[in-house]
């Protein structure tokens, strides 16, 4: 198996901090980056949007990425997220260890 990275863009380094927490404490992501901010352009409801917001990348292994998937959907601020994933195509042996033992349920 192999790791995969989710992302989602929040409003707020908070909203993205709080989402990363609480994905690290409920074990349904090893890891969280939140990079931020940075500026989102994208039409919404027939209009341009230009907005700051913050990229979480949160990390699990591919075994646990509906666990992941519907964890950001319950707890996402937004009613229309952002939830897309990649497979990585190599993740280190040591660091996968980590993250399943990381994300098991306790």
């Amino acid at each position: 198996m192999a790791l995969v990275q989710v992302f989602t863009t929040v409003g707020s380094r908070e909203d993205a901090l709080a989402l990363a927490r609480a994905a690290v404490e409920e074990r349904v992501a090893a890891c969280v980056q939140v990079i931020g901010p940075l500026t989102s352009v994208y039409r919404w409801e027939g209009k341009v949007e230009e907005r700051a917001e913050f990229l979480c990348l949160l990390k699990a292994p591919r075994e646990g990425l509906e666990r992941l998937v519907s964890f950001v959907r319950d707890r996402h601020p937004y009613d229309t997220p952002e939830i897309t994933s990649i497979e990585s195509p190599y993740t280190d042996d040591r660091y996968l260890a980590w993250a399943r033992a990381e994300t098991a349920p306790s």
